[in-house]
């Protein structure tokens, strides 16, 4: 086999006989895959928000199902690390392209399904498991769209652009929120009632199907050919088992998972929580806020950018431990900001998601680096999973029981909390400024 030169020369990979790989590419594939696994998760998201409660919950209060349908929400989060697991032992059995050719039909045969689903008032009760179900399998088939080529682009990061690479991957979220968002503000803004809750919620799940189905092969593709094929053998980003990668890597599997926990409920406390709180307390309808949140995801994109710049002057540990007390202040103050109209709603927003980004931005940093050779795929992996599950699965759910019993002052102490938790393990674990956490 000839031997593949896995390190980035004057901004190219070579691979002998094979032609040659660029970061570039990479970098498309990585924003590809994250922007289409973000619009997935958004799309059902602002679903849970605006459509499931009245589908499959009419027989609760609005809140309460509101609530019922953010629990159903957390069940992905739940089922991703298992699909993690399965997907691996597919891997190892019958390589990479069965492993992500299998997960795209049960993602996308997941998505569809809750494109096609009956409301509660049609087929009772069975409303509910059905979508329950859809939702575990998207979240088994998440588990199983684990490339790899995010770990490849943060291994071949050029010494001193650490931080810029390692903010690349996460580009994908902020653009999945504003095609989301700008798709359902469109329908809920420009349909009847009757009309969206018939048919118009369900395009965008469509859409994703269709997305979804474009970026996964687009991706098939690149970790496919032999140049990525020899580069992945080279690096040891090999599918190992779950149980001894956890085992020989825990340490590093939970500082990679409890260092970004601030981001990550940060992230839903200016995505999915806001959007529940005016929707079901404020006489505002979605459409206005769904533009909002478009907007704001634009600031959320540039600071993003910023904090790849920035984690390569000052370093990637006081980038995040500087935003954990930014959002620790954050949380004192800007929830309440909820209730003062379309100027404190607005305002709230920007400032939450110029935070995010800074925050979100250096949240995976080079974990891949974290890990010994030979648990690198498997152990990046598992690291995402808990992150997001621990993070951000249950925050909606969380965060609206508490603010709806004690008021939005309880939503900001539990964002502080995330913080705190994210400082604390900073000092514990005394992360280096280059290629940590």
């Amino acid at each position: 086999m000839a031997h593949v030169t896995a390190t980035f020369d004057n901004g190219r990979t070579s691979s002998a006989g094979h032609g040659e790989v660029s970061p570039g590419e990479i970098v498309v594939g990585v924003i590809i895959g994250r922007a289409s696994e973000f619009f997935d998760f958004f799309v059902y998201a602002i679903a849970s928000v605006i459509v499931f409660p009245r589908l499959v919950f009419t027989h609760h209060d609005p809140l309460t199902g509101t609530l019922l349908s953010f629990a159903i929400f957390a069940l992905a989060f739940v089922a991703r690390p298992f699909g993690t697991a399965l997907f691996m032992a597919v891997d190892r059995t019958h390589g990479r392209g069965a492993k992500m050719t299998s997960a795209l039909v049960l993602l996308g045969t997941s998505t569809v399904a809750i494109a096609f689903l009956p409301g509660y008032d049609d087929i009772g009760v069975a409303a509910i498991w059905l979508l329950a179900l859809a939702r575990i399998g998207q979240g088994l088939a998440l588990g199983g769209t684990w490339d790899g080529l995010a770990s490849l682009l943060a291994l071949n990061a050029p010494e001193g652009r650490r931080g810029w690479y390692a903010m690349l991957p996460q580009l994908g979220a902020p653009v999945g929120l504003i095609v989301a968002s700008a798709l359902f503000a469109f329908f809920v803004g420009n349909l009847s009632a009757e009309d969206f809750f018939d048919w118009g919620w369900r395009y965008p799940f469509f859409v994703a199907f269709a997305i979804n189905v474009v970026a996964l092969f687009s991706r098939l593709r690149m970790v496919q050919t032999p140049s990525y094929r020899q580069i992945y053998e080279q690096q040891e980003l090999q599918p190992s088992r779950v149980l001894p990668t956890l085992r020989a890597e825990g340490k590093n599997v939970v500082i990679g998972a409890f260092v970004p926990l601030v981001s990550f409920a940060m992230f839903h406390m200016v995505t999915v929580f806001p959007l529940s709180w005016v929707f079901l307390f404020t006489r505002e309808g979605p459409a206005r806020f769904l533009v909002i949140e478009a907007i704001s995801a634009v600031f959320g994109l540039f600071a993003i950018v910023a904090s790849g710049i920035l984690a390569d002057r000052i370093g990637r540990r006081r980038l995040l431990g500087g935003s954990a007390i930014a959002i620790a202040a954050f949380s004192g103050f800007a929830p309440q900001l909820l209730d003062a109209g379309f100027a404190g709603e607005l305002t709230f927003m920007i400032l939450g998601f110029i935070l995010l980004g800074l925050a979100f931005g250096q949240s995976s940093g080079s974990v891949a680096s974290r890990f010994s050779r030979a648990y690198r795929y498997t152990g990046s992996a598992i690291t995402t999973d808990l992150a997001w599950l621990f993070g951000a699965g249950f925050a909606p759910l969380v965060a609206l029981i508490l603010s709806s019993q004690f008021g939005l002052i309880a939503s900001g102490a539990y964002l502080l909390s995330g913080a705190l938790v994210t400082m604390l393990v900073l000092w514990l674990t005394n992360v280096s400024d280059r290629g940590k956490a």
